[in-house]
């Protein structure tokens, strides 16, 4: 005699909670800011926990950076000499980013543009008495001829020869910093040493400081034009990337290079001319900080500026405006790094910012789906 057929009762789940990654149809305008803000606040509170787990007070030590980058306005004038290349740096990131173009080379770039401004005054290609209304602008001019022509070297190798922009620009930086280094130690030194002389007066952007006899509120206070040259460059960069009809074209073969082709834009053209414009407000920045901060062209110009843009840049979500508060956040703690103790834990709260960005993609391209699994009798 046969038994009948029983049902096989379901094995329960261990757990009453699945949690399920679905693919998003279309993103909301408010993700992309409230991720990066996320991440930033996830970054700061495993910076804590490791604070913590070393010993340290991670209450004090945040409290600390605060008041090094924010505390008084002399400190906050610092804080904004630090974001002023970041603000060009990192929209030069944005805006080669936007067409999946991951231009590593920024470093290089900003390295070369400071070359190129020093050239004019140290050849020279206009002697020292030159009014500053011509010296400037030809050192900017210079300083971004040389950043393009940096970032012209991988974008046509990535254009007609399909080589991986990314290990050409890293490599650019080495020789970057190489070719410096050479006028530097040997052919523009100074006695010997290992730095130029410095720049006539009419090779300096002017500071805040500059006008303390008119207006001693203004006294010690290191900002420069080149605050107003970023910003101006920032929101040039966002017209192109958003309301130009170059940026739509570098956003859809960014997004969509098929659609892109199909739709006649000429993609190799286009790489060229993105890498330039990265690279010449990467030289951007390196003119403003060699004219407005060290006032000559030195081996220790940036420490580590085209790096931490790549950081700016995705926290920003590649919109060259938010790339000026997120500089304005990477400056402080570029500054609070030279006061605090022990001063590693600005660079590791970037690295851990970094860290938290990647990981936070995910949720921009998932949605986080939570199912309560019914308990069967």
């Amino acid at each position: 005699m046969t038994t009948p057929d029983r049902a096989v009762p379901r094995p329960r789940g261990r757990f009453p909670v699945e949690i399920r990654l679905e693919p998003r149809t279309a993103q909301p305008r408010w993700l992309g800011l409230a991720v990066s803000t996320g991440a930033v606040i996830v970054a700061l509170l495993l910076g804590a926990i490791v604070m913590a787990a070393a010993g340290g007070d991670p209450f004090r030590a945040y409290g600390f950076m605060v008041k090094a980058a924010f505390g008084e306005a002399g400190v906050f004038s610092d804080t904004m000499v630090k974001a002023t290349p970041l603000i060009l740096l990192g929209a030069a990131c944005a805006v080669a980013f936007s067409m999946k173009l991951w231009n590593i080379g920024a470093e290089g770039q900003f390295f070369l543009g400071a070359f190129g401004a020093s050239a004019v005054v140290l050849t020279p290609l206009l002697p020292p008495e030159t009014s500053p209304w011509i010296m400037i602008p030809a050192m900017i001019l210079a300083g971004m001829l040389a950043g393009a022509l940096w970032g012209f070297i991988p974008g046509i190798l990535k254009a007609k020869l399909n080589v991986n922009e990314i290990i050409t620009t890293l490599m650019l930086n080495y020789v970057a910093v190489n070719w410096n280094n050479f006028f530097i130690y040997a052919v523009w030194s100074e006695g010997g040493f290992q730095m130029t002389h410095k720049f006539p007066a009419t090779a300096w952007l002017p500071r805040l400081a500059d006008y303390a006899k008119q207006f001693p509120q203004l006294r010690g206070l290191t900002t420069h034009l080149g605050l107003v040259i970023a910003l101006v460059a920032a929101v040039i960069a966002w017209w192109i990337l958003y309301r130009s009809r170059w940026g739509y074209e570098i956003r859809l073969a960014g997004d969509n290079p098929r659609a892109a082709k199909y739709a006649g834009i000429n993609i190799s053209r286009n790489t060229i001319l993105v890498m330039m414009l990265s690279g010449a407000l990467a030289g951007l920045a390196g003119m403003s900080e060699i004219s407005g901060v060290v006032h000559r062209l030195q081996g220790s110009i940036s420490p580590g500026y085209g790096f931490s843009a790549i950081i700016v840049a995705w926290l920003a979500k590649l919109n060259p405006l938010a790339v000026i508060p997120v500089s304005v956040l990477f400056g402080a703690l570029i500054q609070a790094g030279r006061e605090i103790q022990p001063s590693g834990v600005p660079k590791m709260i970037q690295g851990i910012v970094l860290v938290c960005l990647i990981g936070s993609d995910l949720l921009l391209r998932y949605r986080v789906r939570i199912l309560v699994r019914r308990q069967e009798a």
